[in-house]
């Protein structure tokens, strides 16, 4: 989606690619539903980035790891489970989803290292 609104109705939430960095074995191993990394669930919640964000995300977090997916969802999608929730550290908003992460709403999954980020 390129911004509008689903339906034409103004529902308050814009149509945003977010992504889930994880690790292939990982991925390759998911059923119906993603419920996240160890990491995620004692947090509670997917920790999700936008795209201005991944590469900061994957220095701090991932760094030396190989082997990674980008998973890419529609923000709209996800509904109320989604919350948008301040990181002091990085001093900006993310996207933390609250529940499992159906496998219908992924636009797509590719490994990292052929996703052409931003460095």
């Amino acid at each position: 989606m390129d911004g509008r609104l689903r339906g034409g109705h103004d529902i308050g939430v814009r149509a945003l690619l977010i992504f889930k960095i994880v690790p292939r074995a990982e991925w390759e191993s998911v059923g119906e539903f993603y419920h996240g990394s160890a990491h995620d669930r004692a947090d509670g919640f997917l920790h999700f980035s936008t795209q201005p964000q991944l590469a900061e995300t994957l220095r701090r977090y991932y760094a030396g790891q190989t082997d990674l997916m980008l998973v890419a969802v529609e923000s709209d999608t996800l509904g109320a489970a989604l919350k948008w929730e301040h990181s002091p550290s990085r001093g900006e908003d993310f996207p933390h989803l609250f529940g499992a992460l159906p496998l219908s709403a992924v636009l797509w999954a590719k490994p990292v290292a052929d996703a052409n980020l931003p460095s």
